[in-house]
């Protein structure tokens, strides 16, 4: 039985595509990554697909690299992006059966803002919701979403159950998702699990956000910072 159609105008979705290829190349994990984009534009919801590779992002762990040694670092400009965005998806080709380098930059860059607090004194993305879009032509989509999920999950980002897709041809080289004789627009996998992955995220992130993110009650390291225990006892605290 289908179940009342929800209003997602209000959430604002941000994809990242780490794939190594500078615009204007192809990109495959960018044909996936436009499957779910046109579900999200389809519902209302306020979307935007940047390539990190494109962006002169230095590596490391803080927010401004040149205050660190780095020539030059367009992060606090695409951090812009990312506050903004309820939804953060995170897409990457698999490269020796791991994410993308520029994968992990990315989630290193978004590590230096997890100090953060939020207005309710907790770790900056709490009630914002995270996923992620994989593409080879080699096993690996599983293990390269366990790393990205975790990684969102660990810095604050909800994750609701099936937050990943991806499409693998098969192992060795081959065709990758665009090529034509993959045929992996008509995947029927692929197909419902990048469907079933965006709405999830929809459903999360507007559930998030009707409520104002997490209550702060047993989370708020504000709260903990100024001595509030709730239930938790230890006698070194006290």
């Amino acid at each position: 039985m289908a179940s009342k159609k929800p209003d997602f105008s209000n959430l604002n979705v941000l994809y990242i595509n780490c794939t190594l290829k500078q615009s204007p190349r192809m990109s495959h994990t960018r044909g996936l990554i436009d499957v779910s984009a046109n579900i999200m534009k389809a519902e209302g919801v306020s979307v935007e697909i940047i390539r990190f590779v494109d962006y002169d992002v230095a590596p490391g762990v803080y927010f401004d690299m040149t205050e660190h040694g780095a020539k030059k670092d367009v992060w606090p400009e695409l951090w812009e992006k990312v506050d903004a965005a309820d939804i953060l998806i995170i897409g990457s080709p698999i490269w020796l059966g791991e994410k993308s380098s520029e994968a992990t930059k990315l989630i290193e860059r978004l590590y230096a803002m997890s100090g953060k607090q939020n207005k309710k004194g907790q770790y900056y993305f709490y009630g914002k919701v995270g996923g992620c879009i994989i593409t080879g032509n080699e096993d690996g989509i599983k293990h390269c979403s366990m790393n990205i999920l975790y990684s969102l999950q660990h810095v604050g980002y909800s994750i609701p159950p099936q937050a990943d897709c991806g499409w693998i041809g098969e192992a060795g080289p081959g065709p990758s998702y665009m090529d034509e004789e993959s045929d992996a627009k008509n995947n029927s996998f692929t197909n419902r699990n990048t469907t079933f992955m965006t709405y999830n995220l929809l459903h999360l992130a507007k559930l998030l956000k009707d409520q104002s993110g997490y209550p702060a009650y047993g989370n708020s390291r504000g709260d903990w910072d100024d001595g509030t225990r709730w239930n938790f006892e230890n006698p070194e605290y006290r």
